[in-house]
């Protein structure tokens, strides 16, 4: 071979190289992880959009069907501070490739479940997989956005994780038109084929001596302490309230809205699956965008931008639920909870800045993960019980009519987190 002459595997090595050093990566990075979230949230929750179908297939009660989100989402909670520490201790790029393989194998393996036993066992095992993934993720995107782009960068990035949700309403076309079994087979595959892509384009940032010594630092101190050093913080602990009750509304309604469209308006379950996820994530989607955009725009003047946005977008989705729960025209109930999608995530785009605000940044991941624990174990509890009151005959108006409320009290809260980090 010519020594003067580079084989095209070194030239598109060479490619990959440049694409990493290159100044805008950070918003490559953004993109890509972009398409991770989507496979994250939709691999999980398209799910809730082919109830009648596996409910047809695998007989079970109201309880058992909101019980497969439930576990996943213990199990998702129990494993989370851990999930967030690997991401803290080891390569956070290394991190979301593996977690991203072992889920889109256990969805693949979803397909073959014919017991409740199977799929509950199965959506446990997708929980663990699954927990790596977003601490590792959103700490990555703050690494190399530290910036007047922060908020914009998470917003983008969790407007992904919408999109995913958006496209649920497919795995309700795929289980009608094919089998439910059909749409975790499919995107199983789709997910192991992405990892292998991001195997060449995904990096952590540059180890300088700083990042060196803070691995050493971390490593001194362990899981178990900075896990204390979190909890004895204040601003933590209030911030651990407000994200575990917007975590059980958010669950509620996501896991349970398209039932209540089905059986309110009395529609198909794919109608029912496309004003649940498309509309409703649509809205999300761009929710998270303008909620990220319009917090840097305002930070640049006000320092408590990134904690008043989502306090004011909770109260502004209030009404909206109420509005929507109690009306029977169903393009109402659409636009109410619409509009409830596209405030209610103006916290989601600022979690981890205000994380980064208040909390040791040794263990941002870390800290993210016990907010994922207590959000998906309350979330997971919220699910069951609508599910049990629905099995004694209570409705799912009432239920969502709760939590406009409890967006009242995380609204207050946070206007109380303004007034701790003064």
């Amino acid at each position: 071979m010519n020594p003067g002459k580079k084989s095209f595997l070194q030239i598109k090595i060479f490619g990959y190289q440049q694409m990493k050093n290159n100044k805008y990566y950070p918003w490559f990075l953004v993109a890509m992880l972009c398409v991770v979230g989507a496979l994250n949230y939709f691999d999980r929750m398209m799910i809730t959009t082919m109830r009648s179908s596996i409910v047809e297939a695998i007989p079970m009660t109201d309880a058992q069907f909101g019980l497969l989100t439930s576990v996943f989402l213990w199990v998702y909670g129990l494993a989370s501070p851990f999930a967030g520490y690997l991401a803290d201790r080891f390569s956070r790029s290394k991190v979301i490739i593996i977690s991203l393989i072992l889920w889109s194998l256990l969805t693949w393996a979803t397909s073959l479940a014919t017991t409740f036993e199977e799929l509950i066992l199965v959506r446990a095992l997708m929980g663990l997989s699954e927990a790596c993934y977003i601490p590792a993720a959103v700490a990555l995107i703050v690494d190399f956005h530290q910036g007047k782009t922060k908020s914009t960068a998470t917003g983008i990035h969790i407007a992904g994780i919408y999109a995913g949700q958006s496209l649920g309403f497919i795995g309700a076309w795929l289980a009608e038109s094919h089998s439910w079994n059909y749409a975790f087979s499919l995107f199983g595959i789709v997910g192991v084929v992405y990892a292998i892509v991001l195997i060449f384009f995904l990096r952590d940032t540059d180890n300088t001596e700083e990042a060196k010594q803070q691995e050493v630092t971390v490593s001194k101190i362990g899981f178990v302490a900075g896990i204390r050093i979190l909890l004895k913080n204040p601003s933590f602990l209030l911030v651990l309230c407000i994200w575990g009750l917007t975590g059980a509304v958010s669950w509620m309604i996501n896991g349970w809205l398209p039932t209540y469209y089905k059986e309110n308006f009395n529609i198909s379950q794919t109608e029912a699956g496309v004003y649940a996820t498309a509309y409703f994530f649509v809205a999300m989607l761009l929710g998270v965008i303008f909620g990220g955009t319009i917090t840097d725009y305002l930070a640049r003047k006000n320092s408590k931008a990134r904690i008043l946005v989502p306090a004011i977008g909770f109260l502004i989705a209030v009404p909206a639920v109420f509005f929507a729960s109690f009306t029977t025209i169903l393009w109402i109930t659409i636009l109410g909870f619409m509009v409830y999608a596209f405030t209610r995530p103006f916290l989601d785009a600022n979690m981890m800045p205000i994380l980064d605000m208040i909390a040791d940044k040794r263990y941002l991941a870390t800290g993210y993960g016990i907010l994922n624990l207590c959000s998906c174990i309350i979330g997971g509890i919220g699910i069951f019980v609508a599910g049990w009151l629905r099995d004694s005959d209570v409705n799912l108006t009432f239920m969502f009519q709760v939590s406009a409320v409890t967006l009242i009290i995380c609204s207050l809260l946070l206007f109380r987190l303004k007034k701790s980090t003064a």
